[in-house]
């Protein structure tokens, strides 16, 4: 997902510099949520893997 996110990044940067302003806006929004969006899957992951060494010990 991340990867996607910074797939759009390039695609929104190339856009803006080309002058397509909307077609630029539109990917730099898609690529903020897909960021936002791996955040915090990373940090549900994490929450759950530190409650998993937890419960070990």
């Amino acid at each position: 997902m991340l990867k996607m996110a910074l797939f759009f990044l390039v695609v929104s940067l190339v856009a803006g510099f080309f002058g397509f302003s909307g077609i630029s806006a539109a990917t730099a929004s898609i690529a903020k949520i897909l960021f936002f969006i791996a955040i915090v899957i990373f940090l549900v992951f994490l929450v759950l893997a530190l409650m998993a060494g937890q419960a070990i010990f």
